[in-house]
């Protein structure tokens, strides 16, 4: 996965040729993700949405888990791997935009205006294309809110002024309703399983059903890959459950057979 996050920067890179002259592994050591798993992130940081209102990031949190994704709206071609990624994912599942959880995409790029994150939602909600498209929300904001909202979610980018361009890493970021990274997924394909586990999991359940619960039980998230492995302790637990299950029905219906048996031994005499 390092190795795939890796490649996917420098190829975004290539078309930075300001930075040519400059050491790769130096670039790369500014860029990338840290796992701030549990940091709440600033819920009053001003920003402005897609039609240029000035909104508050706690208004797209409190009721619903929160898919973040950083980037800028004039990247060349990581950020739009990225939504891409995203949207294949969530058009296989059952939850939706609006109901089931909220997207928010947040420009590192000061300079971006709400007209090029208007344009760039009205893409994300024909690729989708499905009902709560409208819920997936694009914001600019200052450098300052820029910066808090990228720390908190540990997020490192390197900017070029010359081409007024970024180095980033690529990934999603999944928190939850009251503002708590629980989730991070890396690369530009997500695994809709993973998705839905996260989504539930960040919910605390809250629009998880039965059988996602279920899956909870059996599978943990490993947060060096940004994936759910199948947690082999909890099967252990579940076999064993069963095992003692099946033994008393056994031996119960063994009792059973017993007794009438018995009851039967007169009548034969």
């Amino acid at each position: 996965m390092k190795a795939l996050i890796g490649l996917l920067i420098f190829a975004s890179a290539a078309c930075l040729t300001s930075l040519r002259a400059e050491d790769p592994s130096a670039i790369t050591s500014k860029i990338g993700f840290d796992q701030n798993l549990g940091q709440q992130v600033t819920l009053d940081l001003p920003f402005s949405d897609e039609n240029g209102k000035q909104v508050k990031l706690g208004g797209y949190f409190g009721a619903r888990p929160v898919i973040l994704m950083l980037g800028y709206y004039r990247c060349p071609m990581l950020c739009s791997a990225v939504a891409d990624g995203l949207t294949r994912c969530l058009r296989t599942l059952p939850m939706e935009p609006g109901r089931d959880f909220e997207i928010v995409t947040v420009s590192i790029d000061p300079s971006e205006t709400p007209e090029m994150a208007l344009a760039k939602r009205d893409a994300y909600a024909r690729a989708y294309g499905r009902p709560g498209a409208a819920h997936w929300h694009c914001l600019t904001g200052s450098q300052a809110s820029i910066d808090t909202l990228a720390k908190q979610a540990g997020y490192r980018y390197v900017r070029d002024g010359a081409s007024n361009q970024f180095f980033h890493a690529s990934g999603i970021v999944i928190l939850s309703p009251s503002g708590k990274i629980s989730r991070y997924f890396f690369g530009i394909e997500y695994y809709p399983l993973d998705m839905r586990l996260a989504l539930a999991e960040s919910a605390q359940n809250r629009t998880g059903s039965i059988q996602e619960q279920i899956l909870l039980f059996c599978y943990h998230y490993d947060p060096m890959t940004g994936r759910y492995g199948l947690a082999i302790v909890n099967l252990l637990r579940i076999g064993g459950v069963l095992t003692v299950a099946a033994l008393a029905m056994f031996i119960g219906l063994s009792l059973r057979r017993e007794k009438r048996r018995k009851i039967a031994l007169p009548g034969r005499a």
